[in-house]
């Protein structure tokens, strides 16, 4: 028994220093590959970086211009709801501007009238 487990101790032992001999190879062989494709990594890399902050710093500036947009809307629609409010609750003042408005365009209509009183004057008087 004791020489059947020498027997077994020294291949386990072979089979781990050819393992441990198989792995250094390969570490050799992928360490010189990576090793001359480093600085082309490392390039990569960098130029995917500086487009991915390029491309980051572009949609901040589309948001921030969207966010611009909106607050200047929203602005301009909280003004107008405010000047509508205050017509709504004055109903007396929009009644007083209507009769104004009225007055003044009994007044432009006139006007034209005389205007045109003028002008078919003047169309006599070039006739003649």
């Amino acid at each position: 028994m004791r020489g059947r487990r020498a027997r077994v101790l020294v291949g386990l032992v072979i089979v781990m220093l050819m393992g441990t001999a198989v792995y250094l190879r390969l570490w050799t062989i992928d360490y010189t590959v990576s090793s001359a494709d480093t600085e082309l990594l490392r390039r990569q890399f960098d130029l995917a970086n500086r487009e991915a902050m390029d491309e980051s710093a572009e949609w901040r500036l589309r948001y921030d211009k969207q966010v611009e947009r909106v607050t200047k809307c929203t602005q301009e629609l909280n003004k107008v709801k405010e000047s509508f409010e205050k017509q709504v609750k004055d109903p007396a003042n929009i009644n007083q501007k209507i009769v104004m408005l009225q007055k003044e365009n009994k007044a432009l209509l006139e006007r034209i009238k005389v205007l045109n009183q003028q002008l078919e004057a003047q169309k006599m008087k070039c006739s003649s």
